[in-house]
């Protein structure tokens, strides 16, 4: 059954220790340490900064003393940087190191005589998942840490002013870091499951995010604009930037163009639901024996 394939993979994850180490808890402390570092050092040098005329006006609003620090929309703006760049990385070793592992070490053929294929790499998929939330929930923490961190040092009372909209906003970032993150594992299952391979598992998703960032640059060349069907398709990070602008509201949804939206859910869609199927036919009929 599923729920038992679920259940074994949560176990045996739950004993790898070095590997829920690096996926769920390095990218937040050390976000906490270079936030709280940074911090002191726009603190030490706000004279100068103050007076570059050319400082950004983010920066700027950082080294206000005093004031307010709303924590509820705190919250909102890091939902939306949940599936960053880093957090991708060291979750992808997680997923690699469960989607390839039983290739490792050779012990596919001991546990495929107990459920069917579908649902063990169903469960490997469900406990990646499980792995993701957790990442993601200690990355919350961090940035509550963080700004607790800037309040103290900038003199700022920490408020919370939460709303139904800003809830919605936080729900709607949330859930949509967390689609990223597994859309962005898909392609490690994938490719563990073609190749056999932990080092594919890690390197095939990593390499085909880095040809999706600079995909706008070479594109645009050929006059393919960055919100035509080709260039949201194949680029599903940008596809994802959309969906948060759209769920942000303001002046980013206004930015959108036409039809955009659409284009961008279809997108991840995409990506998210092919590398699952064409993982899930290839291990129907993969030859276990020869691993």
């Amino acid at each position: 059954m599923l729920v038992d394939a679920i259940r074994a993979e949560g176990f045996r994850l739950s004993k790898n220790r070095t590997t829920l180490f690096w996926s769920v808890l390095f990218v937040p402390l050390i976000t906490v340490a270079i936030g709280a570092i940074t911090q002191f050092v726009i603190k030490a040098n706000a004279a100068a900064l103050l007076a570059d005329k050319d400082a950004p006006p983010g920066l700027r609003e950082m080294m206000v003393t005093g004031g307010e620090l709303d924590m509820a929309e705190a919250m909102v703006q890091a939902a939306g940087n949940l599936a960053n760049p880093l957090v991708l990385a060291f979750v992808l070793i997680g997923a690699a190191t469960l989607y390839a592992g039983d290739y490792r070490w050779e012990t596919w053929r001991l546990i495929s005589a107990r459920n069917s294929r579908p649902n063990l790499l169903l469960g490997k998929l469900a406990t990646v998942t499980g792995l993701a939330l957790l990442a993601m929930l200690f990355m919350l923490v961090s940035a509550v840490i963080e700004n607790l961190i800037r309040a103290a040092i900038f003199d700022r009372s920490v408020v919370f002013g939460a709303t139904g909209e800003a809830f919605a906003r936080f729900a709607g970032q949330f859930a949509l870091s967390w689609l990223r993150i597994l859309q962005f594992t898909m392609m490690g299952m994938l490719a563990a499951t073609v190749t056999r391979s932990l080092l594919a598992a890690l390197f095939v998703p990593m390499v085909l995010g880095v040809a999706q960032f600079f995909s706008p640059n070479m594109l645009m060349p050929m006059g393919i604009l960055p919100d035509a069907w080709l260039a949201v398709l194949i680029n599903p990070g940008a596809a994802v930037d959309a969906i948060s602008a759209a769920i942000a509201g303001g002046e980013r949804a206004a930015a959108l163009s036409d039809g955009i939206v659409l284009k961008a859910w279809i997108s991840v869609a995409l990506w998210t639901l092919l590398p699952l199927a064409g993982a899930l036919a290839w291990f129907r009929k993969q030859d276990l024996s020869k691993e």
